[in-house]
């Protein structure tokens, strides 16, 4: 994608404000170095413990990409120090929404002493309540979803009649595309949390996601050939045409992402030595055949049981497949619980057929290796734009948030993943997981074929003339079409 296309002589300032959660951040992080090569004058809000996060994008455009450093407001809910949501898992998104809520008047009053204030709030769809600030002071809000266009449909749907969420074992969607029906515990876990407590802090997260349906505007983390009907009722129920699938993000700077993590963490993973006693993952990957190796991670917050621990190493012992394991570790007080701690003897037992990374990992580096054909996921929907960008079958584990839906997504509509586990305490059946790990890793597998065909697919959304770059050149044009805020508003 050329970002040279719609770049126009004089853009005007943006104002940004991720969620601080990983899987919500990266995505509009993205979205910001996209708009910044379109040279927009972006300031990108956040609070000190979330501001080394910016710091590869601010490095890349240091004339154009400013940071607004907000103290992180306290919550009674909230560990002190707490900023993100990977410190407290979750059930942290209640009371970190409400936190960020109480930066509205920070935010006026930094808006009306600016000398050139932002046309534009863009800002992630956990953070509604912006709608109403940014009507406040007269400016268009564009909700950011790090998420599924289905995701925001759903949404719309739960908030017009929540009793359902709270009073059926199993909610039929009849009137989205598909009419599709989850069971309840299968609903997003924020719309569940505020089915079941009603509170001033969940009424006001409710609030705040249906404000999201009010915005001027709607991007999406999403393609329109794996997306194109929940983007269309989507437009048709909000009645305008500013709703824009630009994804895959990460595929837009993909081969940077993969030059900088090579450089950033020389190629390894875990604390730097890049693998199981010190072996470089790259290396270890290019001794593997093609579409052999299984990658196993469950994203930045989940840790796992010690029983889900155990039937995960048997089940990949078993399988007779290589893989990579990362693995999340935990406090002291948790390893001794067996959370996250990786059985003893089974890397001795799996030899050089696989490793096991602990802490970090390269994930778009690794998926994008050659030998890489399979991946066992969480389903969040980063992970799953990363599996479909490089072509990997999904073996799907969802656990909470919208993973469940994204896995109805793969599994059932798309047929580019199977199931192996569900929920979050689920623990599969450890010979059950092997027998269907080596069956989905097999060179005949259909999940293989449709996995492919899903990667063309998104790599032709962001080729020029493709969807998603047509639908960022739009969302461009519209943005610089917006007036100028006139004075100051107190």
């Amino acid at each position: 994608m050329s970002p040279t296309t719609t770049a126009t002589a004089d853009p005007p300032h943006i104002l940004v404000f991720p969620y601080p959660a990983q899987g919500h951040m990266l995505a509009l992080l993205d979205l910001t170095h996209q708009l910044a090569l379109r040279n927009f004058p972006i300031t990108i809000l956040t609070t000190p413990k979330n501001l080394p996060a910016l710091s590869p994008l601010l490095s890349a455009h240091p004339t154009t990409v400013h940071p607004l450093v907000l103290p992180f407001p306290p919550h009674p809910d909230l560990p002190a120090g707490v900023e993100n949501v990977k410190d407290v898992g979750n059930s942290g998104n209640i009371p970190i929404i409400n936190a960020l809520g109480n930066l509205h008047d920070p935010i006026i009053h930094w808006f009306t002493s600016h000398p050139n204030p932002p046309v534009a709030l863009v800002s992630d769809f956990f953070l509604g309540w912006t709608e109403h600030l940014a009507r406040r002071i007269d400016i268009p809000r564009v909700a950011f979803f790090s998420a599924r266009a289905f995701l925001a449909s759903m949404f719309d749907s739960c908030l017009t009649d929540f009793s359902k969420v709270s009073s059926l074992s199993a909610v039929d969607f009849h009137d989205l595309p598909r009419s599709p029906t989850f069971k309840q515990e299968h609903l997003p876990s924020v719309l569940r949390i505020c089915s079941r407590k009603v509170t001033p802090e969940t009424e006001f997260v409710k609030g705040s996601l249906a404000a999201n349906g009010s915005s001027w505007g709607c991007v999406f983390n999403t393609f329109d050939a794996l997306e194109g009907e929940y983007l269309r009722y989507l437009r048709n129920k909000l009645g305008h045409e500013r709703v824009y699938g630009v994804g895959p993000l990460s595929l837009i700077g993909f081969e940077e992402r993969v030059v900088s993590e090579n450089r950033n963490h020389g190629g390894g993973g875990g604390s730097g030595s890049g693998g199981s006693g010190g072996v470089d993952v790259l290396e270890w990957l290019d001794g593997c055949p093609e579409d052999s190796v299984l990658y196993v991670c469950f994203g930045s917050q989940k840790l796992l049981s010690r029983a889900q621990m155990e039937a995960l190493a048997f089940g990949l012992e078993k399988s007779r497949v290589r893989f990579i394991w990362v693995v999340k570790t935990g406090s002291a007080e948790q390893a001794a619980e067996g959370k996250g701690v990786v059985p003893e003897g089974f890397e001795e037992r799996v030899g050089g057929r696989g490793l096991v990374i602990r802490g970090w990992a390269p994930q778009v580096m690794i998926m994008s290796h050659r030998a890489v054909g399979g991946f066992v996921s969480h389903c969040g929907w980063n992970s799953v734009l990363e599996a479909a960008v490089a072509g990997v079958r999904i073996l799907a584990w969802p656990m909470e948030a919208d993973q469940h839906v994204n896995a109805r997504l793969l599994v059932e509509d798309m047929g580019v993943a199977v199931r192996v586990c569900e929920g979050a305490e689920g623990v599969p059946d450890a010979v059950e997981l092997g027998n269907v790990v080596a069956k989905a890793m097999r060179e005949e597998a259909p999940e293989k074929v449709r996995a492919k065909e899903l990667r063309d697919a998104a790599r032709a959304a962001v080729r020029e003339g493709g969807s998603s770059v047509k639908d960022l050149d739009e969302l461009v044009r519209e943005l610089c079409k917006l007036p100028k805020p006139v004075g100051r508003r107190e």
